[in-house]
């Protein structure tokens, strides 16, 4: 689904040169979910954005489904990020002058592709996501929870190969984080989404698939959920492993 091999990625200030990844290689498959984590400066947003291709990659290869995505120009890229990629922001980003539905709709409006099974596509979403009841209302009427929801529909409205997720739970209290989490659980079983999500909240790692752990532009971890036993308590298992990890890192 998602391999990426050996990359790198330097910024330039003044004469100082400062490398944020340094030859990263991870594969993601088909139906995972998966958590980076990382203290601040690791390259965790620099990692998601190469993969987008919003910034270039100096070195190294980002396959998606077979696209070395480094080598399409930028009309392709952004056929790309409009159909193959489907994108959650901690700030949302929904537009405040359309409803639910409409905003769901919106990567269809903009690559000319609304049509019947949009619709229909729509209000599945809407469905699965348990926001058919305030798919008429606007941004401004409906919870942090409920954004988020819309956001993550908005996201599969095209059938995409990848979600990429920007600390999608950062900016949420604990009620609405689950719900997000929750939106993910049910993408994931419901409709066979990949999702790659960047963040720092290890609560939310904790119902990942795979976590991988950034130190200092490298892996330095990848940790494995197995899912197994009571689910609440191999979720708490899982999120003390990741915590231990995370002091285990500071300590070094």
């Amino acid at each position: 689904m998602l391999s990426v091999t050996n990359l790198h990625k330097s910024y330039q200030v003044g004469k100082t040169t400062y490398e944020v990844l340094k030859g990263i290689s991870m594969e993601i498959e088909k139906g995972e979910f998966v958590a980076v984590m990382g203290p601040s400066g690791s390259g965790k947003t620099t990692l998601l954005n190469c993969i987008s291709c919003y910034i270039p990659a100096d070195d190294g290869s980002i396959l998606l489904s077979d696209m070395e995505l480094a080598r399409l120009d930028e009309d392709a890229l952004a056929k790309v990020r409009n159909q193959k990629l489907g994108f959650v922001f901690q700030d949302f980003l929904l537009l405040d002058g359309l409803t639910v539905r409409q905003n769901i709709l919106l990567p269809a409006i903009i690559g000319g592709t609304v049509n019947p099974q949009a619709e229909n596509r729509a209000d599945q979403l809407c469905q699965v996501f348990g926001i058919s009841a305030i798919q008429n209302k606007y941004p401004a009427e409906i919870s942090g929870g409920e954004k988020q929801r819309t956001a993550v529909a908005r996201a599969l409205i095209n059938h995409p190969l990848l979600i990429l997720a920007d600390e999608p739970t950062g900016n949420l209290d604990s009620k609405s984080t689950r719900a997000v989490i929750s939106a993910f659980e049910q993408a994931k079983s419901a409709l066979d989404a990949t999702i790659f999500m960047v963040t720092h909240d290890s609560y939310a790692a904790s119902f990942c698939d795979r976590v991988i752990i950034l130190k200092d532009g490298v892996v330095w971890r990848t940790m494995i959920h197995n899912h197994e036993g009571d689910e609440m308590q191999d979720r708490l298992d899982f999120q003390d492993r990741l915590l231990d990890a995370i002091r285990e890192m500071g300590k070094e």
